[in-house]
């Protein structure tokens, strides 16, 4: 079970190990400024593998189809919808989460963007046995990485998919054979990180330059990094921070060096690479080009 991306690396491993029966995923969604109907991303790859799919708006209306199957184990990656009760007893071996951070720091929808906003040196993967909580399983493995100073909600998005991937195919034989301890969660620690909406990327620069630029990495590609300009939105879409000029006020527009900058609270945001409305993204310095008026 998974939609995005994420899911991808999970289910082509183990297709090449195991026998897996079915997919089940979002349903097509409406997407970009035509609206047409878009595939998941899981989708497209289960029916290249001859995978039957399933796409069921609420997993309990095709529960039939699922007993059908009759799963020995079923293998969750970012699904976006939460397992009753029935569906995890369904399989004699439970259900399985490839979870992207190390529990439980940061259960919940959006544990990479959490884990790069709040700072987070580290962050991994963790392999967990589903309960009817969220993300509050018991642990069978966990593997981390450091967080880079350039690093992208995008670039750990795809770090984390395939170490996931990796530590699914490790683990599962001897979870499979009933060889592994499995670890209960502490409380102690424990953080959620919720599903982030548009509103989410807006730079506030009331706040500290080092909270924005985590902001910006945090919110890459999506839903983005964004301020108002002329009464549309600009996307920030790389940053970098400076000590600024503390006299003056927050949002102060300004330019350093050719770029374009903004005064936080406590210094300042300099925009590297944008992306005006309905146009292209583009440096900093090819923005002030037709914003001479940044400044103003």
């Amino acid at each position: 079970m998974g939609s995005p991306d994420f899911a991808l690396p999970s289910l082509s491993a183990l297709a090449k190990v195991y026998d897996v029966v079915g997919v089940v995923t979002q349903p097509d969604r409406a997407s970009g400024r035509g609206r047409e109907l878009k595939a998941p991303p899981v989708k497209t790859l289960a029916l290249e593998l001859g995978i039957p799919v399933m796409q069921p708006e609420k997993l309990r209306e095709r529960m039939e189809q699922l007993r059908e199957w009759k799963p020995d184990l079923i293998v969750v990656a970012a699904f976006g919808q939460i397992l009753k009760k029935d569906v995890l007893e369904l399989p004699r071996h439970g259900c399985i989460n490839v979870h992207a951070s190390l529990l439980p720091r940061w259960r919940g929808a959006a544990p990479i963007n959490a884990a790069i906003l709040a700072g987070d040196e580290e962050t991994g993967v963790t392999i967990m046995k589903m309960d009817i909580g969220l993300d509050t399983g018991p642990m069978l493995a966990a593997k981390s990485i450091r967080i880079g100073r350039d690093d992208t909600a995008g670039s750990v998005f795809q770090a984390l998919s395939t170490l996931g991937a990796d530590l699914l195919i490790e683990t599962l034989p001897e979870y499979l054979a009933g060889n592994l301890e499995l670890v209960s969660q502490s409380e102690e620690g424990a953080t959620y990180a919720p599903m982030l909406k548009k509103e989410d990327g807006l730079l506030d620069f009331t706040r500290p330059a080092i909270e924005l630029e985590r902001r910006a990495r945090a919110m890459n590609p999506w839903p983005g990094a964004w301020l108002e300009w002329k009464g549309s939105l600009l996307k920030v879409l790389r940053v970098s921070t400076l000590s600024g000029d503390k006299t003056l006020p927050s949002g102060t527009r300004f330019t350093v060096e050719g770029k374009p900058a903004v005064q936080s609270s406590d210094g300042a945001l300099v925009l590297e690479e944008v992306q005006p409305a309905g146009r292209k993204a583009m440096p900093g310095k090819s923005f002030l080009a037709g914003a001479r008026d940044w400044s103003s």
